[in-house]
């Protein structure tokens, strides 16, 4: 841990986000280039590790940096810390390193206590304000420091407004919030047992320890597994005088971002209230008025602040996410940071930048995530599904994250993150969400809340995660007590369906049919620089035309993955190979292939006439044939019922059903086994029931002919799965070759096509030299290889224990969301190597889920994979990935150098 604990603004930087976090560096930053920010400074985040680390206690000498520090402050002012006089009132709050927003907490009015209240106001001329800004002061510090929930001081505060008649926070008058302060200090020493704190030095201490603990509450700590943002580097502690946006009418608070965070359009963006502070703008206790109101009202500071923001986003060059306050017409910058941005915006402020000239192509690609991606393929209303029907929209909120959303309402987070995690469907209803709202809004489909703007809590948060949201919608009237909201006439009870548009801001009591998104203009701009720039070829994985041209659309170079079997599970197909499966004598099995492999040869022509010249590698049946039968469990009651009928009805049409789900039962007991994972699948099924492969090999090159005799171009690449030896490999491609062989003398042509097989068990990877004597190429089955390095059951790991296994950091990540370089990757990396060693040029792709993933995408790139595959959707995001990492790999070497 270093010695120094504590910075003044004026001793950081930009720079040093590690040791400050990005508020603390950010303030200092905007200090030093003569900002008008209000003085104050930055508790490191070593100190927090180390209180942390230490059980919870501040390190020896942390609170005489505080002091000597604030001491600095006091002097800069000419105001002194618990001074009765002229008091110092400082705000509290934390700051990562990485942008956390509202996941931890905030205290503003530190330092009001019985002897400071009257000097400030007399000071201010202002009891009022005094009242209004001690009040939130205890309710704020009482829930962040003595955990007594911030609800029960609002119900304090609601029931007085109910009672006096009034709206309005700001229709109250001094003497009724002096009251309300009283009633509010009261609930503290009754749910704590202690008078509240009073003296300043103690609140501060309390206050920093506070913003170290809440490095560790839930929501921070669901918010960090979500982005991915690792537990150790801890929080900052930012101190810094108060400035007061709640004096009266002309002060104010705001929240403003440079460029739109929702649609990316270079116009500045927000929301301010006069006569309050910060919290009611984030948090939604009032609703608030669009920035370009500010220019009618006070065209000076709406000038100033416009040239503010205009001047930081060239300073970092990026768009920026502005706090401010106004205090008697004098503006004061709180807080800078790069602003949370949707997916759509964030691909078009980097286009634009690049336009602009602020950034260069390469710094926009790395600015983009794949989470950005995949929001620009949010689904959007079916608009003449509304209009033919004459659909209208039971209420208008705010656009606050853009996307439509179908799902049942559900009215607290804990419901919305079970049934969310059931599978279900579901809209988060709030009447504002807060921090604690998190875990069920990431499991949610889409957010409704009936008070808050476009920078609140619930809109920050659903921005980030690309989760649509509509916010501030006054026509609803939520009641938490009977889990409904009323909105006009109607009322929409728990597990009522409702869809909302996150886009225009519109709520609908039924459910909307919602339309897949096109991808275009920016977007494409992004793809072409992403492609200039990889090496990675990208494939995509497709079992069918339809999800073949959709890959085809999104940029896929070829398939990397075509399941066979899938095709098997058709309805009208399924019947036949329950047939094939159970034939007694070869004739019969004979017969069910020849209708198998009418249907695999249009399929396989379907998909070669999409592809187009563009390989497909199609894996040969993997599953065990059970798969393909009812189950044991349900065919055991099925012909349980059927004896007890038979017994007590008789009958011979009964008689020939349960002749027939006997044999069905017979067949599935014969098949049963102990560990299918591991049992009769992949090649060696291939080498017990040869006619299987052999058929689907006739259906792959009979459509070759086919297609290629219309002109186009085919390449196959027949994939052998599950090989542990080479003399399985040997024996299956032998015979498939003769096959191959057979189908194009039989049509007097040559075709190019490949053999090769999937490196998804530990013992092909170590043997990769001698396979690739005969494999011409490799596709890693990193969901296989994973399972069978770890020995794991992928089913039962992440259902029981994974998830434990992650949270006690036993391990890092889930191996079967990115890929495990030490383990795994490192019999990926030997395989590729000697694969190569024995045959030069060796393709080398992956086909797993992992295609997708882009940690894992990098780390197929370091070891000179040719290629990823993944699904459709997922490849836009692994092209960006790919690029991402051509240009990480030119950092590294260019560091090394």
């Amino acid at each position: 841990m270093a010695t120094k604990l504590v910075y003044l603004f004026a001793e950081g930087n930009a720079s040093m986000r590690d040791l400050l976090g990005g508020k603390g560096a950010n303030l200092a930053e905007m200090s030093n280039i003569g900002l008008p920010v209000p003085p104050g400074f930055t508790v490191t985040t070593e100190a927090c590790t180390a209180y942390n680390e230490g059980g919870q206690k501040m390190p020896k000498g942390l609170m005489d940096e505080v002091k000597k520090a604030l001491a600095q402050v006091e002097k800069d002012l000419g105001k002194k810390f618990g001074d009765p006089a002229d008091p110092l009132l400082v705000s509290v709050r934390s700051g990562a390193k990485f942008s956390m927003p509202g996941m931890m907490d905030t205290i503003l009015n530190l330092g009001l206590n019985s002897e400071t209240i009257p000097g400030l106001i007399k000071i201010s001329g202002n009891e009022r304000f005094v009242y209004d800004a001690y009040r939130r002061f205890v309710m704020m510090f009482s829930d962040v420091v003595l955990n007594v929930p911030k609800h029960e001081f609002e119900v304090i505060f609601d029931a007085f407004k109910h009672k006096q008649g009034t709206k309005q926070d700001t229709d109250l008058k001094a003497a009724e919030l002096k009251q309300i302060c009283n009633d509010f200090l009261a609930l503290v020493k009754t749910k704590t047992g202690m008078a509240f704190p009073a003296d300043p030095y103690t609140q501060l201490e309390m206050a920093i320890e506070a913003v170290f603990r809440s490095w560790n509450n839930d929501r921070a700590i669901v918010y960090r597994r979500t982005e991915k943002i690792p537990d150790e580097i801890g929080t900052a502690c930012n101190v810094q005088a108060m400035v007061f946006g709640n004096l009266g009418d002309d002060c104010g608070t705001g929240v403003a971002f440079t460029r739109d965070p929702s649609t990316g359009e270079n116009a500045l963006y927000g929301e301010y209230l006069m006569n309050a502070q910060g919290e009611d703008v984030v948090a939604g206790i009032r609703t608030p008025v669009p920035i370009s109101e500010l220019k009618k009202q006070s065209p000076k500071i709406y000038e100033e602040f416009v040239a503010i923001g205009h001047r930081l986003e060239q300073h970092y060059k990026d768009m920026m996410d502005l706090e401010f306050t106004i205090e008697r017409n004098r503006l004061f910058m709180l807080q800078c940071r790069a602003g949370k941005r949707t997916g759509p915006a964030a691909v078009r402020m980097a286009c634009e930048m690049v336009d602009e000239k602020l950034i260069k192509r390469e710094e926009a690609i790395q600015r983009i995530n794949g989470s950005h991606l995949d929001q620009l393929l949010h689904p959007r209303l079916d608009l003449a599904y509304l209009e033919d029907r004459n659909i209208q929209a039971v209420a208008q909120g705010l656009a606050a994250s853009p996307g439509a959303a179908v799902g049942i309402a559900v009215f607290d987070a804990d419901t919305a993150e079970r049934r969310g995690h059931a599978g279900e469907k579901v809209i988060l209803v709030r009447d504002e969400t807060n921090p604690d709202d998190v875990h069920g809004m990431l499991a949610a489909q889409g957010i409704l809340t009936a008070r808050g703007g476009k920078t609140s809590h619930a809109a920050v948060v659903a921005r980030g995660f690309g989760i649509p949201c509509v916010a501030g919608c006054e026509a609803l009237k939520v009641d938490l007590n009977e889990r409904v909201f009323h909105v006009g006439d109607q009322t929409v009870k728990e597990g009522d369906y409702i869809t909302v548009d996150g886009s225009t801001g519109k709520i609908y009591t039924l459910q909307v049919p919602l339309i897949a998104p096109e991808v275009s203009g920016y977007f494409g701009t992004l793809m072409q620089w992403c492609d200039e720039f990889r090496r990675l070829g990208v494939r995509a994985n497709a079992d069918n035309p339809r999800d073949a041209a959709q890959a085809i659309e999104f940029g896929a170079e070829g398939i990397g993955l075509c399941r066979t079997e899938h095709m098997f599970f058709e309805a009208d197909r399924l019947p036949i190979v329950q047939n094939m499966i159970l034939a007694k004598t070869e004739a019969h099995r004979d017969a069910a292939l020849q209708k198998l492999l009418v249907s695999q040869q249009a399929d396989f022509e379907g998909i070669f006439e999409v592809m187009d010249g563009k390989p497909v590698t199609i894996r040969l049946i993997d599953p065990p044939l059970h798969e393909f039968l009812p189950s044991y469990e349900e065919l055991v009651r099925v012909t349980t019922e059927l004896r007890l009928a038979v017994h007590s009805l008789g009958g011979t049409a009964l008689k020939e059903v349960l002749e027939e789900k006997e044999a069905m039962l017979q067949a599935v007991e014969s098949m049963k086994e102990a560990n299918p994972m591991l049992g009769l699948r992949g090649v060696r099924l291939s080498i017990i029931f040869p006619g299987i492969v052999e058929m689907q090999v006739r259906a792959i090159m009979q459509a070759a002919v086919k297609v290629t005799k219309r002109g186009k171009k085919v390449l196959p690449e027949i994939m052998i799965p599950l090989v542990s030896t080479v003399n399985e490999l040997k024996v299956v491609q032998s015979q498939l070759e003769k096959v191959v062989a057979a189908v194009l003398e039989e049509n007097s042509m040559k075709l190019d096509y490949l053999f090769g097989t999937m490196i998804e068990i530990p013992r092909a990877a170590l043997t990769a030299a001698e396979i690739a004597e005969y494999a011409q190429f490799f596709s890693f089955g990193t969901n296989d290889l994973t399972q069978t390095t770890f020995g794991f059951s992928r089913d039962d790991a992440e259902g029981k224990f994974l998830g434990q296994y992650v949270n006690q950091k036993i391990l890092s990540h889930n191996p079967f969301e990115t890929i495990d370089q030490k383990g795994v990757g490192r019999l990926m990396k030997l395989a590729v190597e000697e694969g190569r060693g024995q045959r030069k040029g060796l393709k080398c792709g992956i086909c797993g889920e992992h295609g997708g993933d882009p940690e894992s995408i990098y780390f197929c790139h370091s070891i000179g994979l040719d290629y990823v595959s993944c699904s459709p959707f997922r490849v836009p995001i692994a092209r960006l990935a790919a690029a991402q990492a051509a240009l990480r790999e030119r950092v590294t070497v260019a560091v090394d150098k």
